[in-house]
């Protein structure tokens, strides 16, 4: 799965915050009707992303180490409950005429851009640290720990 199609449902959940935010500046019902589209595109392509990155993750060889996969566990559980809470604030818009959000539905947004900035330093730690090709690896007979790549 491109790492691009993992961004593109963040970036419409992290946009629907901005609309809210701007729905409680404003006043205006154009913008928490445009949130609450922005976060059903989201939670529905993130769905769809997500699945495929949970397939792979079971599909991985155990040669990627138990570290990888721990905090590659920890990401995508990161990742599913981001969706769950913009769900979450989407089913609690429903109800209301223009989409108005309630505290509840703002909360469970806001949890979810912080719990997906949590997703976003976990996806750095993966890509980065952990990788083959990473800037910083750990390095055999240190225990482990990670340090600069160094050349044998």
């Amino acid at each position: 799965m491109p790492p691009n199609l993992t961004a593109f449902p963040f970036g419409l959940l992290t946009t629907a915050v901005g609309f809210d935010v701007l729905h409680l500046l404003t006043g205006r019902a154009d913008f928490a009707v445009t949130a609450a589209h922005l976060i059903a595109a989201g939670v529905l392509l993130g769905s769809v992303t997500a699945a495929g990155r949970w397939l792979a993750w079971l599909l991985a060889p155990d040669a990627l180490g138990d570290r990888v996969r721990r905090i590659s566990l920890l990401y995508r559980t990161t990742n599913t409950v981001v969706l769950l809470l913009f769900g979450t604030s989407w089913l609690l818009r429903q109800g209301y005429q223009d989409w108005l959000p309630t505290w509840s539905a703002l909360g469970a947004a806001w949890a979810g851009l912080l719990t997906a900035g949590f997703g976003g330093w976990l996806a750095g730690e993966l890509a980065e640290r952990l990788s083959p090709g990473g800037e910083h690896r750990a390095v055999v007979g240190t225990g482990g720990t990670a340090g600069p790549a160094t050349a044998p």
